[in-house]
């Protein structure tokens, strides 16, 4: 597995796979190919059907130049993935000197014609079972097994990465007004949590998460910086859940870097054997494995112990399977913002559930992981990120 490195990522929205990813692909064959003196982009399959509402076009203008012509192909699809691009750089008289077809695989992440950018292994480990056998067997707790692999130096990048997710939690909490884009859709986060101030524990604790989570998926839309946890369309589940905890259980910084570590440690297994792009196993590879990072930082604040935490994270992932991408004109708004928050509300569910149970269950994390990649490639391709189906058909404005 890679490090976590490449799972949190630090940049602007609105999506991971539709502006960050054909951004880099513009930056990774910019510096490749620096003869061109123009570019002609072709955008296919779900990067071409939602990449409007994403900007896609915009965050390739911005690292191509802005005479770059941008054709969409929304009905053609490539074989490797559904997020495909080709670029072509031109001379003066308009021949092609250079071209590359690049794939964005989910959370930012890019693959040139088929194969992954080339960066190292640094886990060993290719499974949760894995995982939980090196940790029976050793004694290692969860966050020393990725100190183990990714060094000491890894809590200085998951610090910045917290920094960052409280930076924009708290921007989102105080912004008010209506998002970018023809839906009109106005911000909620700070009414929510004002509101929260005044309610009973019960619905205090549903104020504060939704908020959170509200905060940090508004920010993304209105194209703010964020972490992709693991995606950016998923961005607000994670750092709600550790800001929820970290004030309600008055954990320390410490506990919380950890809580991050594991989270990312089963984002990753995901990323590695499964799919975290909303275009090829839809919304449950975004939402659904972002509540599945959340609900084990859940489960170990909680005081949870390794197969707990691996609970929680069956718990939080399984009861997403078959969850539609359908945004609304394409614009992470409708539904994402409102999936990010029921996923938070959930994880902590999630959490709770493994600390009461003894750690054994009969679905494993592994098998919930497959039949998710199943399930979302059993899923017809309008449920995938084309906004061609599910809510996005039905809803207009």
């Amino acid at each position: 597995m890679k490090s976590l490195r490449e799972l949190f990522r630090i940049g602007k929205g609105p999506s991971s796979s539709h502006t960050m990813g054909p951004a880099a692909a513009a930056i990774h064959f910019k510096k490749a190919h620096v003869e061109g003196s123009r570019y002609e982009v072709d955008l296919f399959g779900s990067l071409a059907a939602t990449g409007r509402g994403h900007m896609t076009d915009t965050a390739i203008k911005a690292e191509l130049g802005v005479d770059t012509i941008v054709n969409w192909h929304e009905n053609e699809f490539k074989s490797f993935h559904p997020n495909a691009m080709t670029i072509r750089a031109l001379d003066g008289d308009h021949n092609v000197v250079a071209e590359e077809t690049y794939y964005s695989i989910g959370g930012g992440a890019i693959s040139v014609g088929g194969e992954p950018v080339a960066t190292p292994d640094v886990y060993s480990f290719r499974s949760t079972d894995e995982i939980l056998d090196y940790v029976d067997l050793t004694g290692t707790a969860l966050w020393q097994l990725v100190e183990e692999a990714e060094g000491k130096d890894i809590w200085d990048f998951l610090e910045e990465v917290w920094n960052v997710m409280q930076e924009t939690l708290d921007k989102g909490l105080a912004t008010e007004g209506v998002l970018p884009g023809p839906l009109k859709i106005p911000r909620q986060a700070r009414s929510i949590y004002s509101k929260a101030k005044h309610l009973g524990k019960e619905m205090r604790r549903t104020s504060l998460l939704v908020s959170y989570a509200r905060a940090v998926s508004e920010e993304n839309a209105a194209l703010g910086t964020i972490v992709t946890a693991p995606t950016c369309g998923a961005c607000g589940t994670l750092p709600a859940v550790l800001r929820y905890l970290k004030e309600s259980l008055k954990c320390s910084k410490k506990e919380i870097l950890h809580a991050l570590a594991i989270a990312g440690l089963f984002g990753n297994i995901v990323k590695t054997t499964g799919s975290i792009s909303g275009a090829e196993v839809g919304c449950q590879g975004e939402v659904g494995v972002a509540c599945a990072m959340a609900s084990a930082a859940a489960s170990y604040l909680l005081g949870g112990n390794a197969r707990q935490c691996e609970t929680a994270a069956e718990i939080g992932l399984e009861h997403f399977l078959g969850l539609t991408c359908d945004p609304v004109l394409g614009l992470v708004q409708v539904p994402c913002i409102e999936r990010n928050a029921i996923a938070a509300c959930r994880a902590v569910v999630a959490g709770e559930m493994s600390v009461l149970s003894d750690g054994t269950h009969l679905v494993s994390f592994d098998t919930v992981i497959k039949t998710m990649v199943e399930t979302g490639h059993d899923l017809p391709s309008l449920y995938r990120e084309t906004s061609a189906g599910g809510l996005s058909r039905h809803v207009k404005r």
